[in-house]
């Protein structure tokens, strides 16, 4: 039988705490034995503790562990984290420090040029960074890994195979973003019903940045950002969940339609357990993807693609669609928990 590791939560009964502990269940590599959370959910049993949004009902496994404070020792040997950046930097070092593998879905060490911001199947290789990142800290055993903001992977995937195969020059984005994706309980429905919110504080700097470190190069123990430029406009509209993003992309080289669909479709997976069975899927309906249809392909962890189109502007437009507490958080932080495991680096 394969050994499972004990995963510590942090975060807990948070809207992405609660879908680590959803997407944990039965999970052949993990098991969960340690929950953390704030001062107020501290000491109560999980279910006492957890206003229960996700769909079923607090694991039975689960419901009676005892909430432990946000800091170490945790009885476990990994730790997930999806702290709100406000206490995440500190807590997160500190847990680090004291010797534990930290997988964060927190922005504050995303951007940091030691600190893999990893999404599995695009650059793997930037697990590199990780001696640097012991080295320059003084982490003995424990390391901070992260995952990106819940916008980017609607849109970065199929990016990173149009850059391998042609080159990107520069991007235009618009996302539309869910409201699951401001946590709970999120945006006032006065504010979204019969509307959209045209700003999201300060996602629209990550969404310029990230994308640029997950398709840069590890050269000699850093990251060479990728060349093109982006511009990014974020908006929130009345969605449950599914991040979607409206892209106008320049390429460095000519492609043809079917060749731009070819890259997307092709890009290579990975074969993890929270692996989807295809990564990337193109849609042919015009009117295709929508959140409501389309977020849940592959348990939440696909990238569904359409709209694939010359643009009268620059070369390309297409709209993307994830799950963005599935593969947009959660999930994310699983996989990557799974590749650190596969790479034998826990």
């Amino acid at each position: 039988m394969a050994k499972k590791y004990r995963v510590g939560i942090l975060g807990a009964t948070g809207t992405v705490g609660q879908r680590f502990i959803q997407l944990l269940e039965d999970h052949p590599q993990f098991e969960i034995t340690a929950l953390a959370a704030s001062d107020r959910s501290a000491g109560k049993p999980y279910a006492e503790a957890c206003a229960w949004k996700l769909s079923g009902s607090i694991p039975e496994s689960i419901g009676g562990i005892t909430v432990q404070p946000i800091e170490p020792p945790l009885d476990c040997d990994i730790v997930f984290s999806s702290l709100p950046s406000s206490v995440a930097r500190e807590t997160e070092e500190m847990f680090a420090r004291a010797g534990y593998p930290v997988i964060s879905n927190s922005s504050c060490y995303r951007m940091d040029e030691d600190v893999p911001l990893l999404v599995p199947e695009i650059n793997a290789d930037h697990l590199g960074l990780l001696d640097v990142q012991r080295k320059k800290r003084g982490f003995d055993k424990g390391f901070i890994v992260t995952n990106p903001n819940c916008a980017i992977l609607s849109f970065a995937p199929p990016l990173a195979a149009l850059d391998r195969a042609f080159g990107v020059e520069s991007v235009i984005i618009t996302t539309m973003q869910a409201i699951s994706g401001a946590g709970y309980p999120g945006v006032s429905s006065m504010d979204i019903t019969d509307n959209v919110l045209p700003y999201i504080a300060g996602e629209e700097p990550k969404v310029e940045t990230e994308a640029q470190k997950i398709l840069g190069r590890l050269e000699d123990g850093s990251i060479t950002k990728a060349d093109f430029t982006v511009s990014a406009q974020c908006f929130r509209v009345n969605v449950l969940d599914g991040h979607t993003a409206s892209v106008r992309v320049k390429l460095k080289e000519t492609s043809t339609l079917e060749e731009v669909v070819a890259a997307m479709e092709n890009f290579p997976g990975i074969d993890l357990h929270s692996s989807p069975p295809k990564f990337i899927e193109v849609l042919d309906e015009p009117s295709r993807p929508q959140p409501r249809l389309d977020r849940d392909r592959g348990n939440g962890m696909t990238i569904t693609v359409g709209r694939v189109f010359p643009d009268n502007v620059f070369d390309y437009r297409f709209v993307g669609l994830s799950h963005n507490t599935v593969r947009g958080a959660a999930g994310s932080t699983i996989l990557n928990a799974e590749l650190l495991i596969d790479r034998r680096i826990i």
